[in-house]
This record gives C-alpha cells, sequence and structure tokens, in this order.
C-alpha cells in the first residue's frame, strides 16, 4: 500500500519524497525544500499514538524541536533542525538536515569497527553530548540537556567532503529540557537494553545517565555483543538486569580480544550501577580518550582518526588471536618524539607557527610546531580539529596551510602556514602530508620552551590529499612570475574570506536564536 503522504506539500514549502525511517516517536521522509531551490531536508512527524496525547505533549514537542535547533548550532555532532510546525492535521513536524549515511548499528553488525576508528567515532559523539550536557541559555540562565536515548541507531556515521567521516548525534526529539514541566515527562521514554537503572526507575535524571547508556554502546561498538542480557524483553526483565546483574566481562564475552587496559576500564566505569560511580561528566571521559587517541598513533605507524577533520585511515583491526597486545606506554615512537623534539635554536620564544618533519622509525613524518602559553594550549587538549589547504598558483606558486583547533567553551585558534612551493622544503611537507595523510602538532610552552609539552593529531581528507600532490605536481611546471608576498597577500585575503564559512560549517557559533524557548 502506498504512503499517502508522499508527494504531499507541507506549509506550502517541504515536499515530502520518500519514507526513510520510522520509530516510537514518529515518521521521518527526505523532502525537498521548494523554496530554497529544492535541497534535500528530512521531515520528521510525531507519531499519532503520541499525538494523541492531547496538547501537553504537542507544546513539548514544539519546545524540542525549537532545542535542537539551538544544540545543532553549537555543535557539528549534533544533528541540526531548521524549521518546525504543526500541519493541517494538527500533527507537529520538525524540518532537519538531511543526511545521508550508515547508522553505527548497521556499522557494529558488519564488525568494521578497527581499535582507531572506536575511538574517534567515541570522541566524536562525546562532543556532541558534552555540548548537550552542557546546556543552552534561556532567559540568561543555563539549562542542561540530555539525551535519554543513547543507543547505536541514534548515531549517523557520515562522509564529508571537507571533513571526512563524521558522527551526528540523532533524535533529541525525547530529550528533556530540565526547566521542563516534569508532571508529563516522568513516564518512562527511552530503549530498553540501554537504559540506566535511575531512567527504569522513572527518576529524575542528569549527564550521569547517559554516560551508562554510552558505556552499553560502547561494550556493543567493541564486542558486537550486550554487557548485559535479559531472559526476555520486558520492562521487568531489563528493570532486574541494569539493577542487579553485573556487566559481563570482555573476557567473557570475547576471549580473543586485545584491547588495552584503558579502554576497559574506561568502559565497565560508565557501566557502574551508582551513578556516583561513573564518570562525572563527559570531560573526564574525553580526556581518557584524547590520551588514547595519541598512544594509539605513536603506537602503530598508521593515522589515528581525527575528529571530525578527516577521512578515516586503512583499518588497524582490533586483535585477534595469536596477536599480543601492544603496551602503549612504552611506544618507541613517543620516545623517538622525546629525543628530537627540542625546540629550535634559530625560532624565537614566542607565539609562532612553522612545519618541521621528525623522523620516527627510519621515515620522515610531517609535524606542525606550535608555541603557545601553557595556559592556552591547556584548553584545546580537547578540541574540534580541522584542516585546510588553498593554492594559488601566480604570480607565485603557494599553498596556505590551514589548521583550526576548536573548543566549545574557548572558542576557535587558528594556526595557518604557508608553503612555497617553488621551494625543496616547501614540496617536502607537501609530498609528506600527502603520502602519510596526517600530522602531529608538537605544542611548546612558552613558559617551559625546552621540550614538547603536549601532541596531537589531525589527519587530512582523503580529497585534501589528492589535491596536495596534484599542486605539487603542479608548481614544478609553473613559472614564478612575481614576489611570493603578493600570492601571501593573496591567500589571507581569501583566509579571511573562508574563517566565517569553516566556523559555520562546524556549527561552533554561539549565536542567538530566533526561538523562544520561554514560550
Amino acid at each position: 500500500m502506498s504512503d499517502p503522504n508522499i508527494g504531499r506539500s507541507l506549509s506550502n514549502r517541504y515536499q515530502l519524497q520518500e519514507l526513510i525511517g520510522t520509530g516510537a516517536m514518529g515518521r521521518v521522509y527526505c523532502a525537498k525544500d521548494v523554496l530554497l531551490g529544492g535541497v534535500p531536508v528530512a521531515v520528521k512527524f510525531l507519531a499519532l499514538s503520541v499525538q494523541n496525547k492531547k496538547m501537553r505533549l504537542q507544546e513539548r514537542f514544539e519546545r524540542e524541536a525549537k532545542t535542537c535547533a539551538l544544540l545543532g548550532q553549537k555543535s557539528i555532532h549534533i544533528v541540526r533542525v531548521m524549521d518546525y510546525g504543526v500541519d493541517e492535521h494538527d500533527t507537529p513536524f520538525y524540518v532537519m538536515e538531511y543526511l545521508q549515511g550508515k547508522g553505527l548499528n548497521h556499522i557494529i553488525r558488519k564488525q568494521d569497527l578497527s581499535l582507531t576508528r572506536f575511538l574517534s567515532l567515541v570522541r566524536q559523539i562525546s562532543l556532541g553530548l558534552q555540548c548537550a550536557h552542557n546546556g543552552i541559555s534561556v532567559d540568561g540562565k543555563i539549562y542542561p540537556i540530555i539525551h535519554r536515548d543513547i543507543k547505536p541507531s541514534n548515531m549517523l556515521v557520515v562522509q564529508d567532503d571537507s571533513f571526512g567521516e563524521l558522527v551526528k548525534v540523532l533524535d533529541f526529539g525525547i530529550a528533556k529540557l530540565l526547566q521542563a514541566d516534569s508532571n508529563y515527562t516522568n513516564y518512562y521514554l527511552g530503549t530498553l537494553a540501554y537504559s540506566s537503572p535511575e531512567q527504569m526507575e522513572g527518576k529524575e535524571l542528569d549527564n550521569r545517565s547517559d554516560i551508562y547508556s554510552l558505556g552499553v554502546m560502547m561494550f556493543e561498538m567493541l564486542t558486537g555483543k550486550m554487557p548485559l542480557v535479559a531472559p526476555t524483553h520486558s520492562f521487568g526483565a531489563w528493570y532486574k538486569a541494569h539493577h542487579t546483574q553485573p556487566p559481563r566481562s570482555f573476557t567473557e564475552v570475547a576471549p580473543t580480544l586485545q584491547l588495552p587496559k584503558e579502554v576497559e576500564n574506561l568502559v565497565m566505569s560508565c557501566l557502574a550501577k551508582s551513578p556516583s560511580d561513573r564518570p562525572q561528566n563527559i570531560g573526564e571521559i574525553l580526556k581518557v580518550l584524547t590520551s588514547l587517541e595519541q598512544l594509539d598513533i605513536t603506537s602503530t605507524h598508521e593515522p589515528s582518526t581525527n575528529l571530525p577533520a578527516l577521512v578515516s585511515p586503512p583499518p588497524r583491526k582490533i586483535e585477534f588471536e595469536h596477536k599480543s597486545n601492544i603496551d602503549l606506554r612504552t611506544s618507541p615512537s613517543n620516545g623517538e618524539i622525546l629525543q628530537q623534539a627540542f625546540w629550535p635554536q634559530n625560532k624565537p620564544i614566542a607565539n609562532i607557527v612553522f612545519p618541521q618533519p621528525i623522523r620516527l622509525n627510519g621515515e620522515l613524518k610531517p609535524a606542525l610546531w606550535v608555541m603557545l602559553p601553557h595556559e592556552e594550549i591547556q584548553k584545546r587538549l580537547t578540541c574540534t580539529r580541522y584542516n585546510q589547504f588553498l593554492f594559488i598558483t601566480a604570480p607565485h606558486p603557494m599553498l596556505l596551510w590551514i589548521t583550526l583547533l576548536y573548543n566549545c567553551k574557548h572558542g576557535p585558534k587558528w594556526l595557518p602556514y604557508y608553503l612555497d612551493l617553488k621551494t625543496n622544503i616547501g614540496q617536502e611537507i607537501a609530498r609528506l602530508l600527502a603520502k602519510t595523510g596526517y600530522y602531529r602538532l608538537l605544542f611548546f610552552t612558552r613558559e617551559t620552551p625546552n621540550h614538547y609539552a603536549h601532541m596531537i593529531v589531525s589527519t587530512i581528507a582523503s580529497a585534501q590529499r589528492e589535491r596536495l600532490q596534484q599542486w605539487v605536481t603542479m608548481s614544478n611546471t609553473l613559472m614564478a612570475s612575481g614576489d611570493p608576498q603578493l600570492s601571501k597577500n593573496l591567500l589571507k585575503t581569501e583566509y579571511e574570506k573562508i574563517k566565517p564559512q569553516i566556523l559555520a560549517k562546524l556549527q561552533a557559533m554561539d549565536t542567538d536564536s530566533t526561538f523562544d524557548l520561554s514560550a
């Protein structure tokens, strides 16, 4: 039987094209925004079974749509909501960005997760949740937002031309703005297998409930199995499992799986029955993930997936059978970096950025050396990383290498550097970036400049790697017909133009919204 909504026009603007998803809270259609020339969008209708609970839930749906819109402006890892309304049948709907990708549940079923990719995906999800938990401002007051339904099918992994692999947290449709009237939100909402003990009890929830659900999901990502198993799929059976059943161990579920102990400890801590025994906020989880990502890249010779400006590297499968676990803390590559990373005597003690390759295991690897005040570095150890390259052929072949470190609380830190592609060093660095597909950022503090203080990794999207190689080849055939500084000036002008666009794409702007959440 055909869907009567197909071809229907909504609000004289959105033409429904195809049903793309159904769930307990509603149905989702792909639609064309005719006002914007047919741009694809996703339209979600509130389920009739929920709509029949009358006006109070319609008001709640409207509030949640506004909340999603504000969240989507603050994090690239949360699906963006552009519009909402009520149709002629009094059915509420909201309009979201249309995303094509794979649900995390599909990726788990395909067992397509390397350790590197696991760390990347969880870190992106955590950044989205951290933004929600930090809250949005309503009438000058900050209200935290709890998702309440963290599960793999609510995580969409998409491929972006600029960012590469990118995770979007979906369906804040049952999230609860904590200022909301609790009289009509105390009934159970969520997914039984992923719900925290306190959620099963109908208690007031805080961020630690989402952390429990994240722990369940992380266990499933690593093993393909659930940490808890209920004898029947009933509320009572799952209530008992979440309250009394200890989570299964990794050894029990996947005896041949080799994981760093830090990963096991992180997951198990999130699965603690009592909220006070879990990590108390997403920031604690991000610190562990950041440390593990750094160790992962120095213990293997592959790039670790960066967030979000990257494409995943060739996967390093989580080790099974006959493979010994790697001690990440005694990585020879990390030791090699320590031996080489002394601040050059010909460089000033100042806020500067410059590239200088380092030699690891006999091979040159690209690195960007950065000196900043200690406090400035600390602000961005947990950050979203983005990189982009701009190239100009005339009057002189010149490349602008842009690195952006963004922290939701502290804002952007731009790290630009010009590479002259008519010089041997410029061509060598560009080739290394194209070949390796990632680069290390070595941070030195102005207060203690001798040794590097911290390291993070930024991975380059595959399309950008191809362009870098093309530009190097092109530069060998081009004549330098003018002053290199003229090319730098032209690139700088273009750079200043695109900076706001980059920030907009990151959805990192704390802008005033046209939505009035006090309604």
